[in-house]
């Protein structure tokens, strides 16, 4: 039951992810959430992830920013980190994990999704078929609607971990 929101992959932090393999293994094309993924909700583009997105292209990642956020939210951070981006993008629907992957020239094979919320972040990027890792969120301060969700997780996650475990025992 739990499994539809599983990530494929869970990561402390979207900063100690080993790009280089992953663009080894065939993915052109990185989809990131903002908010808790790359900085502290509502917080702006700062040098970590400047430097971050700098490396990517010099890898040769094509990246786009997928957020529930508005455009004067989003634009502002896409700009500061040389990113395209869709805004208002109504997460977990797949509308726009395909208009991102249309953006960077990507299919799902070739395209890998970062975020940190299950139910938005990686439930969208399974239904449209794209990779995805899990990261812990940076700050715990956030939205209600989010605080909220975040309980819901810990059961769902707790399950995934048991799950990693009893496979990686057989």
């Amino acid at each position: 039951m739990f499994r539809t929101f599983y990530p494929d992959e869970y990561a402390a932090s979207a900063y100690v992810i080993d790009f280089e393999e992953i663009y080894n293994e065939g993915y052109r094309g990185i989809i990131f959430d903002i908010d808790n993924t790359l900085v502290m909700h509502g917080a702006p583009a700062d040098a970590r992830s400047m430097q971050l997105f700098e490396r990517l292209n010099q890898i040769g990642f094509a990246t786009c920013l997928i957020s529930n956020n508005q455009e004067p939210r989003v634009k502002p951070f896409a700009d500061k980190v040389g990113s395209r981006f869709v805004s208002d993008a109504h997460k977990p629907s797949t509308k726009n994990y395909r208009r991102a992957m249309e953006l960077m020239g990507t299919d799902e094979r070739t395209t890998l999704f970062v975020g940190d919320q299950l139910f938005t972040d990686v439930w969208g990027a399974k239904r449209t078929g794209i990779r995805s890792i899990l990261v812990k969120p940076i700050h715990p301060r956030e939205e209600i609607q989010i605080v909220l969700k975040r309980y819901l997780e810990r059961i769902v996650l707790y399950f995934y971990r048991k799950d990693k475990e009893r496979k990686k025992n057989r």
